[in-house]
């Protein structure tokens, strides 16, 4: 098992923080709102209001912090779990295609998910498009940059202000060579073209992209509520019907890039973002890959990676819905279900596929985990020929309507304390860099980015 090695460092975990109070009593309503009044960076305007796609926000039990308790998230826990692109850092042996290798089954069906809803994320999706379409092209001079937002290996994202509308905005900056060093050409620009291709309203819109001669640089609506990790981080675990609340939003937004034939591959509670009112978007699409059929990339997040990834096996847009049993399973527990300091003895727990139950688990949520984290394709749900509906359907989420889930009309369980128009406080602080962007230099790279 040589793709073991040298697998990737994972910020360790330690004692938690909090223990969270019932949030709500139930999935409750909101009023129905429309998707639509949608600001680029170039409209005028001088309203500086939360976007009417956006609800009002509800006064809502607030998350509380509780005594101190075992766990292994921990006070310090600065740096999540790193996405990586296994290929850097593991030595396996994986030719770029396999055509002998056996196909997973792939859903195979559109994702009924009603008439009405398809008609709408329909209008919403073309709406969106439509906006992108003759936009001007954006440039550096177009924004104030502001506070960094979060920083990785390539660059940083930043909030910014349009000079044209005032808005908000984030912009990722990526440093080309570093792209080129880390060998991220490929996903960057897949990044770029899915994004371009997508517009959902529990997906973070991209609005375009420009370049320098020495960075690249993508801008995206900016989401002030943070991650939802940072919510779970200060709760030893989320009571069941938050979790649902999350897992239906999520479990909309997989089946839309999967009926593009979008795979994300990096589903966890970091890249889920908290809007003005409590609804995730789904961010950072360094790893999402249109797959029609099969790939064999090896890349993720060490404790969301399906058996068949580690494995080195052809696969699919199923393990996106492992993923997705991974996420459910930490935010009713607070951890994991496979977990280990050491990488090797955390992918052989997965390819062993033994869970632990807490004993406060939902039956019906124990029930629907062991149809997502399963090895077996042929019985993975989101995998099988009724695609999602079989999750949507299942005795866990008895009672919730995926269609008002999709017109964001239930109320959220936690709605962030926003203070006004380009608050940050939400995110953590991170040392100012004192680059010039945009100052000319070599540019030996450009022709690896044509697109941007």
């Amino acid at each position: 098992m040589s793709f073991f090695n040298k697998i990737i460092d994972r910020a360790k975990h330690g004692k938690a923080e909090e223990a969270v109070k019932q949030s709500s009593d139930q999935l409750g309503k909101d009023s129905n709102k429309s998707f639509f009044g949608i600001h680029t960076p170039h409209s005028s305007t001088s309203s500086h209001n939360t976007s009417s796609m956006h609800e009002q926000p509800q006064q809502l039990p607030k998350v509380q912090e509780e005594a101190t308790t075992n766990n292994h998230y921990a006070n310090g826990y600065v740096t999540p779990r790193q996405s990586q692109d296994l290929h850097q850092n593991m030595d396996v042996d994986t030719p770029a295609e396999q055509p002998s290798e056996q196909k997973p089954q792939t859903q195979t069906n559109d994702g009924n998910s009603g008439g009405a809803l398809k008609s709408k994320y329909q209008q919403y999706d073309s709406a969106i498009m439509d906006q992108r379409k003759n936009r001007p092209k954006l440039k550096l001079d177009d924004f104030h940059l502001l506070r960094t937002l979060g920083t990785g290996s390539f660059g940083r994202v930043h909030l910014a202000q349009s000079r044209h509308n005032g808005r908000y905005y984030a912009i990722k900056v990526l440093k080309k060579t570093e792209v080129v060093r880390l060998k991220q050409v490929e996903h960057t620009n897949n990044e770029k073209h899915i994004l371009e291709a997508v517009a959902n309203p529990f997906l973070v819109n991209l609005w375009g992209t420009f370049q320098d001669d020495a960075n690249l640089y993508m801008v995206m609506d900016y989401v002030p509520g943070g991650e939802l990790f940072s919510v779970l981080r200060k709760s030893k675990r989320f009571p069941d019907h938050v979790a649902k609340f999350y897992a239906a939003e999520v479990t909309l937004a997989i089946e839309y890039l999967h009926n593009k034939d979008v795979v994300y591959r990096d589903l966890k509670p970091e890249n889920l973002l908290l809007d003005t009112n409590g609804h995730i978007k789904i961010t950072d699409f360094g790893f999402a890959k249109h797959v029609p059929d099969i790939t064999w990339t090896l890349c993720g997040t060490p404790d969301y990676l399906a058996p068949e990834v580690i494995q080195s096996k052809g696969y699919s847009k199923a393990v996106d819905w492992w993923s997705l049993g991974v996420l459910i399973f930490e935010m009713l527990a607070g951890y994991p279900p496979f977990y280990d300091d050491d990488h090797l003895k955390l992918y052989e727990k997965i390819l062993q596929g033994k869970i632990r139950w807490p004993s406060y688990f939902d039956p019906n949520a124990k029930d629907l985990l062991k149809h997502l984290l399963t090895s077996d394709l042929s019985r993975r749900y989101g995998n099988l020929k009724n695609g999602a509906d079989d999750i949507k359907n299942h005795p866990w989420f008895h009672g919730v309507d995926f269609e008002r889930v999709a017109n964001r009309q239930i109320r959220a369980p936690y709605v962030p304390q926003i203070r006004g128009d380009g608050d940050a406080s939400h995110f953590d602080r991170y040392p100012e860099t004192n680059e010039q962007y945009g100052l000319p230099t070599e540019d030996p790279y450009r022709g690896k980015f044509p697109d941007f």
